[in-house]
């Protein structure tokens, strides 16, 4: 399983937890996310933008797209409790699941409440998104273990932040909403307090070239 997968089963989670995804919608998102393997995962690299998502809302495009890549980011942390040496790295990602989830608890509820009628509006070419993604292979973490996995780890999540990041940051002075601003500017502030806390680990456990 290649980490392209990982995208599209952040979409297809969603579809039991987001109106975006929901459950009547299912069978168009499953054609359009692509196959799902037998292990339960998605072909990631099938993953394409919704149908006329640069023609939705913004802050909708916003709340769908951070979905993904939030679930992104959850699939990724849950390889580190059993692959990584290091505590430090493992209470973080526990931190990440928890606060990605609890982002995406919240953009269910806003979606429901503000765009209960509209239908999806992910948007892979929304900045930051697709550039989170490269250089990055889930078959290459899974098969990892020990500093080796660390040091994969921390630059693929790095990268994956710095795509948050970015994404974050047009929202916050594009989106039309407060609620949706603030949203935005928190993930910037956690995730670059994140990146930076990546990046001084690496340096003081000596992964660079692992």
């Amino acid at each position: 399983m290649r980490f392209a997968s990982l995208v599209t089963i952040a979409a297809t989670t969603l579809a039991f937890s987001a109106p975006a995804y929901s459950q009547k919608k299912e069978p168009s998102h499953a054609g359009m996310h692509g196959g799902q393997h037998s292990g339960g995962q998605m072909n990631h690299a099938a993953m394409q933008s919704s149908p006329g998502a640069e023609k939705a809302p913004f802050d909708l495009q916003f709340l769908d797209t951070m979905s993904a890549h939030h679930q992104m980011a959850i699939e990724m942390a849950q390889l580190v409790e059993k692959r990584s040496s290091h505590d430090e790295l493992k209470q973080m990602s526990k931190k990440m699941i928890e606060s990605n989830e609890k982002d995406i608890a919240q953009i269910k509820e806003w979606k429901q409440e503000w765009y209960a009628d509209k239908g999806d509006a992910l948007n892979m070419k929304m900045p930051g998104m697709m550039e989170s993604m490269k250089g990055m292979s889930m078959e290459k973490l899974e098969a990892a273990n020990g500093e080796t996995f660390d040091s994969m780890f921390i630059d693929s999540m790095s990268r994956h932040h710095q795509g948050a990041i970015k994404m974050a940051q047009t929202a916050a002075s594009k989106a039309q909403r407060k609620e949706v601003k603030d949203l935005a500017k928190k993930i910037v502030a956690e995730q670059k307090k994140e990146v930076a806390q990546l990046s001084k680990w690496k340096q003081e456990w000596k992964l660079a070239g692992k």
